[in-house]
């Protein structure tokens, strides 16, 4: 059953969708009109070419600060932002699977971080093993296997929640580890107002109880969610600037969701205890 906050958030969601698909159709419009005044500019100042055609190719103050709004599909190739990422480290990624969730090794009673060495930079992650055994558990098990290493983080939203998506092995937002988990701390504290904070790191689920598995999501600004998602650990400072560093540069939709515009690979993930 939708709730009516549900209904109300959808509504606008479509609304905003909406607005950003006529914005853009009009920018389009604009674009090729401004292309046929530039050749014909072309023919008449013939001595001017030259420099007219290099301001044409790039991007005025207007687009840029209207690029994360308005940018669609089709501009996404000569509008988005420079990637600010590195390339992958050599590698591929390893498909394993399991039947069942692995048996509880870790010791609920110490820290445990989760390192993710990525493409854009090093997120560390306190994890909450007390708080969340399995989840915690799983994780360790993941790493240690080489699970996570050489994958694409494949989701990146930026509008109505702020989260970066990782974890799929399959890059396509529906691979797993061939188990479930059981979902845990849903009363965390943190959690007030329906509303996952910045710096979060949550499961992703099928939207059904106790179907998480392997993806997981960071949250880079506070983002009204209802507490249905395993908060099992808290992105370091430093992490918080690597993942503004890959929301700044947008997704590759202009609907603000889909792929990330950066190029984000976890090259190796690991799980220290402390």
């Amino acid at each position: 059953m939708v709730s009516q906050e549900q209904r109300r958030r959808q509504l606008a969601r479509e609304k905003f969708l909406r607005q950003q698909q006529r914005r853009a159709a009009a920018r389009r419009r604009a674009r090729v009109r401004n292309s046929v005044i530039a050749s014909v500019l072309g023919v008449v100042v013939i001595g001017s070419l030259a420099l007219y055609t290099t301001g044409v190719l790039k991007n005025g103050d207007d687009d840029k600060a209207n690029a994360s709004a308005e940018i669609t599909p089709e501009a996404a190739a000569t509008s988005k932002a420079p990637d600010p990422c590195d390339k992958p480290a050599p590698g591929s990624v390893k498909q394993l699977s399991w039947k069942e969730e692995p048996e509880m090794t870790i010791d609920t009673s110490a820290d445990y971080t989760l390192k993710l060495a990525t493409t854009c930079g090093e997120i560390d992650v306190a994890l909450k093993a007390k708080a969340a055994p399995h989840t915690v558990n799983s994780f360790d098990f993941l790493a240690g296997k080489g699970y996570f290493d050489h994958t694409k983080c494949h989701r990146l939203t930026t509008s109505g929640i702020y989260v970066l998506q990782c974890g799929d092995p399959s890059g396509t937002g529906t691979g797993g580890p061939g188990y479930t988990l059981p979902d845990e701390n849903l009363e965390d504290s943190s959690l007030k107002g329906n509303v996952y904070p910045a710096g979060t790191v949550a499961m992703a689920n099928t939207g059904q109880k106790h179907t998480g598995g392997s993806q997981f999501f960071l949250v880079y600004q506070d983002s009204p969610l209802p507490p249905s998602y395993t908060p099992f650990g808290t992105v370091s400072e430093a992490g918080m600037k690597v993942l503004k560093k890959i929301a700044d540069a947008g997704e590759n939709t202009g609907a603000g969701d889909g792929a990330p515009n950066a190029t984000v690979v976890i090259d190796k993930a690991t799980v220290v205890k402390s």
